[in-house]
């Protein structure tokens, strides 16, 4: 009942014609004309299951796109309407097939289940209270799980689960702990090829029985319950041939559960009625339409006597029986649908108190909507728009005006559609929503607690499942994904653990087992924000520090393709300015930054490594965010640098500086004179194509080591320091394929450092925890995205253990992976970045004591911001605008506001972007440092590298073969027109830039100013 008018409604996956059909029922057993709701192109929906997913005591409807591997939740409002729909990729290997919903740890929300065809499990899908899931929990099942539902097996009134299994012909039983976790699995045979399951009490004893269809020895199984989780063997009643859909009811008014069963191949359904002692009599069979896929049954003439309604596939039309009250029906009146309808609903989409019927057709891309009469006859079909091959249909209240709206999985348009209802039976046309491939199997339900419908699919070929937060007003949240197993089939939601908060459980076809996915309190996923670096900067890699001495963060990024490292100043609150922009020679593509005080004057400079001239540049800063013109080295390196960093290893209070060169299989490193200038470099042997380091006190001997990260070597090889500037031959530990990002942390709390790697080639992170000795144990490896790049670590829950996020090139995506604080992780949460993310970086934007995320995305040309809610989870992106092809990003206060703001190497526009931060994350232009023509900036680092008390910037061009040095000037104008003074020189003379246009400037000093240039 949709529209909370007492009479059943229906809803239908129309798997053809990609929609989804609502009919509401006018309680006389008829029903108005239905009305469609378009999933998506090729979404192909195919399977539906109804549940209260938000808690507000309204149905809600969740579908599965089999065409797209997507999941789609359509909120309820009670009045049959429904919100826009939300589509969630969930990244299935093979396409879901069927879902379920149920209450698994008692929070009061539903879960999902999903069945995946191909994968041999299930997977459960928990909510949280802002609708976003933790990872799933994968149980095994049997061969092929096909169909799942829920219900308390053993009376300890937690939700247990049962699966058809296809190909292995049993159904697996797996306990319910009450905590969100289940026990082994207990797998009972059934007939050949088993489709489609239920559960009910057929004889009377409060106990819950089993009953399942088998689709290739055309009878139905069932399988009575003792009541402590085990079941008697099966008894067999004969069906029609291929039977598929199985729903109970009592048809004769005995107080007797009775069955009925769709028949695919002998187009008819068959009624089975219970003799209340857990045995059935024969079957008596009722003609339907051609290919009957889905049955569900209602009052739709408001007698009080349950009635039938089918979907037929190849007919392209549903079939109504009227109950008369002793177990017979009579014969079907057919109503026209779309083109192969695959998934049936009702409810009541016009307010009038009788049931309707919507119809999700597959092969006509659209839903049927027909409204019902209330006397058991409907008006005809009212067809609405849906994207590729809809599947499954659900319906709900989407955006709370008390009426059903309707969602679709769309299979092969990898989204759900959202249709909206007007009241009087009409649909608004469809909004779309991405979900994962081929969407199958969709429930709806509240998963964050604010009273909105959410939507959970099932992805089918993405082995996942997509979460998408309803806003209350019909429009949904970009979706969340979480993986599940593999061709993920069938979704149900249920409180699993007892924390009021709906969890989800998904059928696992190819894996042959389940997954549970428990909610936690970590809120929705908010936007990001993202900064524009220069045009075809090309940028490569990105620093942070206080370049100006205002206590605020300041950005460095060297931009690889326009040959000039970019300076962002930030205004502490999460926003920056436009970037500065310095040039770092002609072809000479800078490509790494570190930032450290070169000189020793307590100032930071920049050191970056230039990939094109093989030179390193230093840039010395004056503290005041300015920088001298730079000074470049030529550095003899046999390969172009790829990455560089700084530390004072030799204890002198100078920054030193650490290349890693990609070809010659080595680091070097270069020991600072006290004037910000450097020795020839001492090289040291690494593995293959080294393309990470970090340093860090790995024996705890107060003296700083180093950490490699070797690409073609798969491996990370680690260089203890002696403490003079010199270290010990490596010593290597293997890693993922293709490691290509290094960081450190403590991660399990023994205050020794650990090391985590991002593997590009596994698409996976290794964590290998340290022994305090400079040793460290072999890896332990957790999933991440498609083309893991970067990584960095942080505590994202506040619980004072470390988590790790990691931005994926190839997914356009972070992983969250949260620790558990004794070195081991859980399984990834994603959240949508840009396209091709590149580098990431954590910090605080907003002021809140929260963790947030930035990432460059090269693909996109912007940068991702992700503001933390503080319990692990994050808001939906917020995009700024960079350069061309950004790659590096640092993070600081650049400003002294006690804002963090941020800095992005823009690697094809030759730039750097510097975002400020501002209380409302906003961001202001400034000036941008020019790096040379064909320079390409890589990389960057802040220090004063002159001892002059004022930040200069360094920078590697890997385009010229050189690194650049920026001495501060001490003079900065920021957008209020406020010139900072400093005494470049130390000749006690103040000097500005001849032909400044500012309308004040204030000076101080005991010289006249008399100089042609001093003024303007």
């Amino acid at each position: 009942d949709l529209n909370n008018d007492t009479n059943l409604d229906i809803v239908l996956a129309n798997y053809g014609t990609n929609n989804i059909g609502v009919l509401f029922g006018y309680g006389s057993g008829s029903f108005e004309n239905q009305m469609m709701l378009s999933t998506g192109a090729n979404s192909h929906p195919i399977s539906i299951a109804v549940g209260d997913f938000n808690g507000d005591c309204v149905l809600d409807i969740a579908l599965a796109n089999n065409g797209t591997k997507h999941a789609d939740m359509i909120l309820g409002n009670g009045k049959g309407k429904f919100a826009i729909q939300t589509s969630y990729e969930i990244s299935f290997d093979s396409p879901p097939l069927v879902m379920a919903s149920g209450d698994f740890n008692n929070d009061k929300r539903s879960e999902i289940v999903i069945a995946n065809g191909g994968s041999n499990h299930v997977d459960i899908f928990v909510a949280y209270n802002r609708g976003s899931f933790e990872n799933q929990i994968r149980y095994s099942a049997g061969s092929s799980p096909q169909s799942v539902v829920v219900g308390d097996f053993n009376n300890d009134t937690r939700l247990d689960i049962v699966v058809a299994n296809y190909d292995s012909n049993n159904v697996s039983v797996l306990l319910g702990n009450g905590n969100g976790s289940f026990a082994e699995q207990t797998r009972y045979s059934v007939g050949s090829y088993p489709w489609s399951v239920v559960v009910g009490d057929f004889n009377n004893d409060t106990r819950l029985d089993i009953v399942v269809t088998n689709l290739g020895s055309d009878d139905v199984s069932v399988l009575l319950g003792n009541g402590n989780g085990s079941f008697e063997n099966q008894t067999r009643y004969l069906a029609g041939s291929s039977p598929q859909s199985v729903v109970v009811g009592d048809f004769n008014n005995d107080t007797r559960l009775d069955i009925v069963v769709a028949s695919g191949l002998s187009n008819d359904v068959s009624v089975l009625l219970g003799n209340g002692n857990g045995s059935f009599a024969e079957q008596t069979r009722y003609s339907v339409g051609s290919s009957p896929q889905s049955v569900v049954v209602g009052d739709f003439n408001n007698d009080t006597r349950l009635d039938i309604v089918v979907a037929n596939y190849v007919s392209n039309d549903v079939s109504v029986l009227l109950g008369n009250g002793n177990g017979s029906f009579a014969e079907q009146t057919r109503y026209s649908a779309g083109s192969s309808p695959l998934s049936v609903v009702v409810g009541d989409f016009n307010n009038d108190t009788r049931l309707d019927i919507v119809v999700a057709n597959s092969g006509s891309y659209d839903v049927s909507v027909l409204l019902g009469n209330g006397n058991g006859s409907f008006a005809e079909q009212t067809r609405y728009s849906a994207g590729s091959s809809p599947s499954s249909v659900v319906v709900g209240d989407f955006n709370n005006d008390t009426r059903l709206d309707i969602v679709v999985t769309n299979y092969y348009s990898n989204n759900v559609s959202v249709l909206l209802g007007n009241g009087n039976g009409s649909f608004a046309e469809q909004t779309r929503y991405l979900a994962g491939h081929y969407p199958s199997s969709v429930v709806v339900g509240d998963f964050n607690n604010d009273t909105r419908l959410d939507i959970v699919v099932a992805n089918y070929y993405s082995n996942d499942v997509s979460v998408l937060l309803g806003n209350g007003n019909g429009s949904f949240a970009e979706q969340t994904r979480y993986s599940a197993g593999e061709y993920p089939s069938s979704v149900v939601v249920g409180d699993f653990n007892n924390d009021s908060r709906l969890d989800i459980i998904v059928a696992n076809y190819y894996s042959n087992d389940v997954s549970v996915l428990l909610q936690y309190n970590r809120g929705a996923i908010a936007y990001k924000m993202a900064y524009a670096s220069g045009g075809g900067s090309s940028l490569q890699c990105v620093v942070i520090g206080d370049l100006n001495n205002d206590t605020n963060l300041d950005i460095v990024l060297a931009n690889y393709g326009t040959n000039n490292i970019g300076v962002l100043f930030g205004y502490g609150s999460g926003s920056f300015e436009n970037q500065m922009m310095l040039s770092t020679g002609a072809n000479s593509h800078p490509i790494s930054i570190a930032v450290g005080d070169f000189n020793g004057d307590c100032v930071l400079d920049i050191a970056l490594a230039n990939n094109g001239t093989k030179h390193v540049d230093m840039i010395l800063g004056n503290g005041k965010g300015k920088f001298a013109i730079q000074t470049s080295y030529e550095i003899g390196f046999d390969s172009p640098p790829l990455v560089m960093a700084s530390g004072d290893f030799n204890n002198d209070k100078r920054s030193e500086i650490i290349i890693a060169n990609g070809g010659s299989n080595h680091v070097d490193i270069f020991v600072a004179y006290n004037r910000g200038s450097f020795e020839n470099q001492i090289r040291y042997s690494a593995g293959s194509y080294p393309s990470s380091v970090v340093v860090g006190d790995f024996n705890n001997d107060t003296r700083l080591d180093i950490v490699v990260a070797n690409l073609d070597s798969n491996d990370v090889n680690v260089l203890l320091g002696n403490g003079n500037g010199s270290f010990e031959n490596q010593t290597r530990y293997s890693a993922g394929s293709y490691p290509r990002s290094v960081v450190i942390g403590n991660f399990n709390n023994d205050t020794r450092l650990d090391i985590v790697v991002a593997n590009r080639g596994s698409n996976d992170v290794s964590v290998l925890l340290g022994n305090g000795n400079g040793s460290f144990e072999n890896q332990t490896r957790y999933s991440a995205g498609s083309s893991p790049l970067s990584v960095v670590v942080g505590d994202f829950n506040n619980d004072t253990r470390l988590d790790i996020v990691v931005a994926n090139m190839d997914s356009n995506d972070v992983s969250v992976l949260l620790g558990n604080g004794n070195g081991s992780f859980e399984n990834q949460t994603m959240y949508s970045a840009g396209s091709s993310p590149w580098s990431v970086v954590v910090g605080d934007f907003n002021n809140d004591t929260r963790l947030d995320i930035v990432v460059t995305n090269r693909g996109s040309n912007d940068v991702s911001v992700l503001l933390g809610n503080g319990n692990g989870s994050f808001e939906n992106r917020t995009r700024y605008s960079a350069g061309s092809l950004p790659q590096s990003v640092v993070v600081g206060d650049f400003n002294n506001d006690t804002r963090l703001d941020i800095v992005v190497a823009n690697w094809d526009s030759n730039d750097v972007s510097v975002l400020f931060g501002y209380e409302n994350v906003v961001f202001v232009e400034d000036t941008i440092l020019v790096t040379g023509n064909d320079s390409r900036p890589q990389s960057l680092v802040i220090s004063d590298f002159n001892n002059d008390d004022l930040m200069d910037i360094g920078l590697v061009n890997s385009g010229a073969h050189n690194i650049g040095i920026f001495l501060g000037y001490g003079v900065v104008v920021d957008k209020l027109n406020t010139v900072y003074v400093a005494d470049h020189g130390n000749d006690r003379i103040m000097r500005w830039l001849k032909g400044a246009t500012h309308e004040s400037v204030i000076v101080g000093g005991n010289r006249r100013g008399e100089q042609a240039n001093q003024f303007n």
